[in-house]
């Protein structure tokens, strides 16, 4: 490639490293920056100048290559590479369970007990009592058990994890009945019959999407059939012409027999939202009740803590479970635990807990109470004074989100904004790069923020990232 005379100038003009790092040295707020995020950073900088002068479709002046000018992309640089990846952001899209943005939201509790064991030692594995090794998951079994009527249980990972090494456990190399239209799909193209395959089971799928009797399974019983197997579809809903068995029948076909019968819930939840106007949603504590052998659930979704795969039920079936070497391999850490246990112990009182879990709270939230919020933050943002700005209060709805409760819409207040010469999406953007990172939805043109799923001490920074966006547009 023949460069031309300005570009041959251009590249002249490039700043050397060392010559930056000196530049650096007067630099105030480079005095905690390592020697090596500077010059990764000013490597950086130099690189993009080099690319954008020999781009014919790059307008680069002498002016841009100024030492002023160069440093100040350093800055910019050094800036985002100190700043930590995973950040507190504001979620104003009205999914309360969102799976991008870390999904739910602990409760204060959980959250204070998660410092303390993160910042000290703790009785992780060590009985106090006894003054010798104990057991990892003993800190939250026996409130699983209390909450739930199980035997026994534990903890690992996630539900994936928990439903990977219950099936290895109890079904590997034998056939394991599901019906057909639980043969579900979850985030990240996890699929149960997937999981089977990796378990070591043997799929055996009966009935048809939208309908399968009890007759299906009992057709499929033979020597070889290790599992019945229950899936709920938490994250889609069959409607019309269906038909499915029920927990309770599958028990009573799997002890007559003697084959164990599994449950995954997906979500899970301990509260029947049936009582706060919402759709109703299988319990852990009915499940265990119908007389399932496991049970299996997330502890990160309707359940409002950390990330985690619950599994209760007999203990003949736990106590195989926990011997399994997998089972090292997914279990969790002290934080997780900490925070698990905490949650946990808000359940002994469910008013308590629907009141105290963001989750929760956020799901059953009056109506009322969320049209004040949109309407104190209207006003904030009415003080702007910007003739560029254009707010307005819209009812929209809100999502449960994490794969659960799919037919759900919850009525919600929504503040619509828009922007004299900037597009919705553009706003969208600016809004996300926002510090903190403001997360909204786009609809009908429209920048659209969900009081649902926005905290009442949020409400000054959303003003701040208009404030923002507006001065820069300016």
């Amino acid at each position: 490639m023949e460069l031309n005379e300005k570009q041959q100038t251009l590249l002249r003009m490039l700043p050397g490293i060392d010559h930056i790092l000196e530049l650096s040295k007067a630099e105030p707020s480079f005095e905690y920056v390592p020697k090596s995020v500077l010059v990764q950073s000013a490597r950086r900088v130099v690189e993009n100048f080099r690319a954008a002068i020999l781009d014919e479709n790059k307008s680069i002046e002498e002016k841009d290559l100024a030492d002023l000018s160069v440093f100040e992309k350093i800055k910019e640089t050094v800036k985002k590479a100190m700043t930590p990846n995973l950040m507190r952001t504001i979620n104003a899209t009205g999914v309360v369970v969102h799976t991008n943005l870390g999904r739910s939201v602990l409760a204060s509790c959980a959250a204070e007990n998660l410092l303390a064991i993160a910042t000290g030692y703790s009785n992780l594995e060590f009985d106090l009592s006894k003054g010798e090794r104990g057991s990892r998951y003993s800190c939250v079994a026996e409130l699983l058990c209390e909450i739930s009527g199980a035997e026994a249980a534990m903890v690992v990972n996630n539900n994936a994890g928990a439903v990977l090494l219950c099936l290895e456990t109890i079904a590997r190399n034998r056939k394991v009945i599901v019906s057909r239209g639980e043969l579900v799909e979850i985030g990240g193209s996890f699929r149960i019959p997937d999981v089977m395959a990796k378990s070591g089971s043997i799929l055996k799928e009966v009935g048809t999407t939208n309908r399968t009797h009890l007759k299906d399974y009992m057709a499929a019983i033979d020597n070889d059939t290790g599992l019945l197997l229950k899936v709920h579809a938490s994250n889609y809903c069959v409607v019309g012409f269906t038909a499915s068995v029920t927990l309770k029948e599958l028990v009573e076909l799997g002890s007559k027999y003697r084959i164990p019968v599994m449950e995954d819930l997906g979500s899970g939840t301990f509260i029947d939202f049936s009582k706060y106007g919402l759709s109703k949603e299988p319990t852990v504590q009915e499940s265990v009740s119908a007389g399932a052998d496991v049970v299996t659930f997330s502890g990160d979704k309707l359940l409002g803590g950390p990330q985690a795969g619950i599994i209760v039920g007999k203990k003949d079936v736990l106590d195989s479970i926990k011997k399994n070497p997998i089972t090292r391999a997914l279990r969790i850490d002290k934080l997780t635990l900490a925070a698990l246990e905490s949650t946990l112990r808000l359940y002994r009182n469910p008013e308590k807990a629907v009141h105290l879990i963001p989750t929760l709270r956020m799901l059953t939230i009056p109506i009322e109470l969320i049209k004040k919020r949109a309407d104190k933050l209207y006003k904030l943002l009415s003080k702007i004074n910007n003739p560029a700005l254009s707010i307005t209060l819209a009812d929209r709805c809100s999502k449960a989100g994490g794969g659960s409760l799919p037919l759900l819409d919850l009525p919600s207040r929504c503040i619509a904004v828009k922007i004299e010469g900037v597009s919705a999406n553009s706003l969208e953007r600016k809004m996300r790069e926002n510090m903190p990172p403001v997360i909204g939805r786009i609809e009908d043109d429209y920048f659209l923020m969900d009081l649902r799923t926005v905290q009442e001490e949020e409400l000054s920074a959303i003003k701040n990232a208009l404030n923002n966006v507006l001065n820069r547009n300016q």
